[in-house]
């Protein structure tokens, strides 16, 4: 008869993923692993095989979340465009929360990777969907009359993700909310304006 596991594989995952959140993957050792999931080496490999493995776990685990929240925001709104300035808002806090950093984990972790491999190919890979995500967005904006045909949501979508990931740094940084809140608002504006729609 198989073992039963005795952990809570979607609580370890959370918790794995806060500490490579906070630490990074080099910098996150096994000792630190142990700690948090309160689980000893060999419970940690037969979990999940190899810290690696665990890592691109945690990765996924990070950013199938960002991708369903950022899908549902724009699925539940009846303007695109304003789901999107919405998004670009909510970037502006910069209250701690449950959040062991306000630097994106995806962002940190591509830079932190080596330049190939399977980890930056599982890195790029979500960040890729976060952009379809975005120009899908626009496409249906440019659909509804929103987003000038003259524009190009591909392209637009690119512009976009690169300030998202840009704002997301600054937030590291910052200290001010009122500046954080200003950089919002001037990049949500930034986008109507692209957009060819009214502010």
């Amino acid at each position: 008869m198989a073992r039963t596991a005795t952990y809570d594989r979607e609580q370890a995952l959370e918790a794995a993923m806060k500490l490579f959140w906070t630490k990074g993957f080099h910098a996150t050792s096994m000792k630190d692993l142990e700690a948090v999931l309160s689980m000893r080496p060999g419970s940690i490999y037969a979990a999940f095989k190899s810290k690696e493995a665990l890592f691109r776990a945690t990765i996924d685990r990070y950013a199938g979340r960002m991708e369903a929240e950022l899908s549902t925001l724009v699925a539940d709104s009846d303007s695109p465009l304003a789901a999107l300035q919405r998004h670009l808002h909510g970037l502006a806090d910069l209250t701690p929360c449950d959040r062991p950093s306000t630097t994106c984990m995806l962002v940190k972790s591509l830079l932190e990777v080596p330049g190939d491999g399977e980890l930056r190919d599982v890195i790029t890979a979500h960040l890729d969907r976060i952009e379809t995500i975005i120009a899908d967005a626009l496409r249906r904006s440019q659909e509804m009359g929103e987003l000038s045909t003259e524009a190009d949501p591909a392209r637009l979508a690119r512009w976009l993700q690169t300030s998202i990931f840009g704002l997301k740094v600054q937030a590291q940084r910052e200290t001010d909310p009122r500046r954080m809140q200003e950089l919002c608002s001037d990049l949500a504006d930034e986008l109507a304006r692209a957009a060819g729609a009214r502010s």
